[in-house]
Parts: C-alpha cells; sequence; structure tokens
C-alpha cells in the first residue's frame, strides 16, 4: 500500500518538487551523513565499535582476528585506490575472505545451490488486514521513511558521481523515483518488502559505475548469484566492512564543501551528517536536518532562504514526530 502511494507520489510532480526543493547545503550534508552512516555500519560489522551501557557505543577488540583483517582490507582498498587500480575494493574484499578462509574462519557452505522456493512468500498478502486504523501509521511511517531515504540516498550517490546539474538539482528525478517506487511493489508481491535504493551503490559509483548500464549488469549478476547464494555467504562481513569504510571516506569529503561562512546553511547541514549514523536512519537525519534548517532561519530572521516545498518538509516531519 506504502508502494502504490509512493508510485502516485511520482507520477504527480510533487515528489520532485520536494526533493529537488533540499537547500544544496542540507544536500551536501545528506551526502556526508551518509557516508558517516556507512562508516558506522562498517565499524559495527567489524567488531571495531561495540554495544556499552554506559556510553551507547565503545571500542571493540581491535586487536582480534576480524579486526585485524578489517584494517588489513580497508588499508589495501585504500592503497590501491591510490594507484588507481581498478577493481581495488573487489580485490580488497576477495584478500580478506582468502585469508580468513586459510585460517577456517569462515562458514564455507558449498559453491552452488537451487534457490529457495519462494511459495511462502510469494503473494502472500494480507490486503484486508492493512485496511485497519491501526494499520494507518504503520503504511504512513514505511511511506515515510522509504520516500526520504530513497531522496537521501540518490542525493548522496548522485553527489559522489558528481552528477547533480549546475543548480543541485537531481537529473532525470522522475524516472529514478519510478523505478524505486514501482520496485517497492514488487518487492511487497514477491514478498521482500520494503524493496528501496541502498545507500551501499555508492560502492559501485566509486569503482567507476556512472550510468544505468551499471545497474542493469548489477542485477543480471544478482539473477545468477541466486545459485551462488552459498558461496556469497562465505563472504565474512567483516571483509565487505572494508569497501563499506572506503566508501564512507570518500562520501565524507562533502563537508568540505559546505558553506562554512554561513552557520546558518552549515550547521544544519552538520546536525543531518551527525544525525544519520546515530539514529541509524537516513530519513531521522533528513528529518532532523530540515526541521532545524527551518528553525534556524525562522530565528535569524532569513525566512525568504527557505521554500514553499522545505516548510512542507519541515511539517512532513514534525507531524510525523508528534503523531507517528
Amino acid at each position: 500500500i506504502s508502494g502504490i502511494i509512493f508510485i502516485i507520489l511520482s507520477v504527480l510532480p510533487v515528489r520532485a518538487w520536494l526533493v529537488n526543493a533540499i537547500p544544496q547545503n542540507l544536500k551536501l550534508g545528506i551526502a556526508a551523513g551518509i557516508g558517516l552512516f556507512l562508516g558506522f555500519i562498517a565499524l559495527k560489522n567489524a567488531g571495531i565499535i561495540v554495544e556499552h551501557e554506559a556510553t551507547l557505543v565503545t571500542l571493540g577488540n581491535i586487536v582480534s582476528f576480524e579486526a585485524i583483517l578489517f584494517i588489513i582490507g580497508f588499508v589495501l582498498i585504500v592503497a590501491l585506490s591510490a594507484r588507481r587500480i581498478m577493481g581495488a575494493v573487489i580485490i580488497g574484499i576477495l584478500l580478506v575472505t582468502s585469508i580468513a578462509g586459510m585460517f577456517g574462519k569462515i562458514d564455507f557452505n558449498g559453491i552452488v545451490a537451487m534457490p529457495p522456493s519462494p511459495a511462502p512468500v510469494f503473494l502472500q498478502l494480507d490486503i484486508m488486514a492493512a485496511f485497519q486504523w491501526s494499520m494507518v501509521t504503520v503504511v504512513l511511517s514505511m511511506l515515510i521513511i522509504d520516500v526520504f531515504d530513497t531522496a537521501g540516498t540518490l542525493i548522496g550517490v548522485l553527489t559522489r558521481a558528481n552528477l547533480l546539474d549546475d543548480d543541485g538539482k537531481l537529473p532525470r528525478l522522475r524516472q529514478a523515483l519510478m523505478s524505486d517506487s514501482s520496485a517497492t511493489v514488487v518487492g511487497a508481491l514477491a514478498g521482500t518488502s520494503s524493496t528501496t535504493s541502498y545507500i551501499e551503490s555508492a560502492a559501485g559509483v566509486a569503482a567507476g559505475g556512472r550510468t544505468g548500464l551499471t545497474a542493469v549488469v548489477c542485477g543480471l549478476l544478482f539473477l545468477g548469484c541466486l545459485f551462488f547464494a552459498p558461496l556469497a555467504q562465505s563472504v565474512p562481513t567483516y571483509a565487505t566492512a572494508s569497501a563499506l569504510l572506503f566508501v564512507a571516506c570518500l562520501m565524507a569529503r562533502s563537508l568540505a564543501d559546505l558553506d562554512h561562512t554561513d552557520i546558518t546553511e552549515s550547521a544544519p547541514a552538520i546536525v543531518t551528517a551527525i544525525a544519520m549514523p546515530l539514529t541509524f536512519s537516513i530519513a531521522e537525519g533528513i528529518g532532523l536536518g530540515f526541521i532545524s534548517y527551518i528553525l534556524i532561519k525562522l530565528l535569524s530572521g532569513r525566512t525568504a532562504d527557505c521554500s514553499i516545498a522545505t516548510y512542507i518538509i519541515g511539517l512532513i516531519f514534525t507531524l510525523k514526530y508528534v503523531f507517528l
């Protein structure tokens, strides 16, 4: 249901209007925030940072086998990238996986296997159960998160790929939104909702992917990977974490492009960047960034800096925090 509403918003000019209305400095903050978010995920997956009752997070066992391999993989990827060697990310992941395999530190489940039957989840929808008042907040929450997670991902990835136009707007935005919203519906029908764009796409951009052909080739390879799932599951999380931290370093550079001479522009962008990893959500980071942006502009007497769309997005998140 949220996916269908998502499609309607994508067909109408409303959503593209909202996304393109995001101020340029907030876009840079979103891109940097996604980078920090990726870095947080990477360090968490590698066991470098762990939970702590008093401080929420703390340093893990940095001399563990997994942490050392993670560091080796990260350093190797950065070094190979500095030398402009193609496939640096893949080389780093494969090397870490190979070393872990030699020491018997991976769960090897085989190479090839038939994909599991989709029958238990395919088209197994209880539509009528969703048409209850208790489900309204669930649907709206999924919709808001999907809409703004996608917006943040598009902005972050396109900023990193230098694909924004001269006005800082996203080119061919309607097609991108339709692709994402229709995937949400198809994913739900297949039993894997909610299907959406993912920030890890930045790894492909870092490797040189800049066109839709990259995504098409990845999609076809993923179909083939359905039969190689046991082999893919053998790759440890700390191996891919090395790649994520590398991409995080690339995306965090957007903070340097902020207009630091105007505190009313830079402060909300930095709030956005900090909030994403700490709330573990792109959408929540965008929400806190917009609310702080609007309040700062209002109290600074610079209401003209906020467009109508900016106020609308701020209102949407305010209502979400109050009622959802």
